[in-house]
């Protein structure tokens, strides 16, 4: 099989204007691309326009030469525009602490292909899975973290993935607040999963929370963590039935289920650039 052609994948958001397709679509031909996939959305209410354009360009071209020039050409139009080389693997670190479900998913995931990107490390306030990364061959790093060291732990953090180079950070069920600070200094993205279906029961103890209002529905989020708790751009959201003969232990059964799935999806969409955040929401082109 012949490799494929470089691609190129650009997100832009901005105001709605006249002929904005046209302008984009046109570029891409005239700088010798080739269109493969295009998606758009125009926000009625707000009137914003939204468009992930996907193209291969010519074997001979330089994929970092393109993207910076498409890059001029969205700010010329007025656009927000992220663009990215469709393929390239950002090094990504999973946080962790005692459960186990989501972590052994987006590893067996990552190792099936599933997810273009290279698990770089994982780093931990409990030891409890440093057996299990090692086994994968992925460097563990224990950082124990308490009120009073909380600031020192997310400095040893920092500087650890800065360090390693790090793109993406993935909290699979890291069960620690990442203050402001680390969030701003960091200044890339942090995805999150919750095990509830926020905006309902954020914060700690969620299922039993649902169970204490005898809900019908749970569910599981991912969102984009961000300063304020639980309240950051939604990624991704799925429920599962449940009834008055369900016990607590029952609902944290069927939501592990749940948070796997829902983390997984997210994280797929995300790095294929799939994302685009605006005003604490999200349009995702799956």
């Amino acid at each position: 099989m012949a490799p494929r052609s470089p691609r190129i994948v650009a997100l832009l958001s901005g105001p709605d204007q006249k002929g904005l397709v046209a302008k984009v679509s046109g570029w891409i031909f005239e700088n010798g691309g080739n269109i493969i996939h295009a998606d758009q959305h125009r926000d009625q209410e707000a009137g914003v326009f939204f468009q992930r354009v996907e193209w291969s360009i010519d074997d001979g071209s330089d994929p970092r030469e393109m993207t910076s020039a498409f890059q001029a050409c969205g700010d010329s139009l007025g656009m927000k525009t992220q663009v990215a080389i469709s393929g390239q693997a950002p090094r990504v670190a999973i946080f962790v602490s005692k459960f186990d479900h989501c972590f052994h998913d987006l590893i067996l995931r990552w190792k099936a292909g599933e997810f273009p990107c290279e698990i770089a490390l994982v780093v931990s306030n409990h030891r409890n899975l440093e057996a299990a990364s090692k086994s994968h061959g992925i460097p563990f790093h224990y950082i124990p973290v308490t009120k009073e060291s909380k600031a020192e732990a997310e400095a040893q953090q920092l500087a650890l993935l800065k360090q390693e180079d790090i793109g993406l950070v993935i909290m699979a069920r890291y069960m620690q607040i990442l203050s402001p600070i680390f969030l701003d200094t960091f200044g890339q993205p942090t995805i999150n999963i919750h095990h509830s279906f926020l905006p309902a029961f954020a914060g700690a103890r969620p299922y039993h929370q649902a169970h204490a209002k005898g809900v019908k529905l749970i569910g599981a989020t991912a969102h984009y963590a961000t300063p304020d708790l639980d309240q950051g751009p939604i990624i991704h959201q799925d429920v599962a039935r449940i009834s008055h003969r369900n016990s607590v232990e029952d609902l944290v059964r069927k939501g592990r289920d749940l948070e796997k799935m829902t983390l997984a999806q997210a994280v797929r969409w995300h790095l294929e650039n799939r994302i685009l955040v605006y005003d604490n929401k999200t349009v995702v082109f799956d």
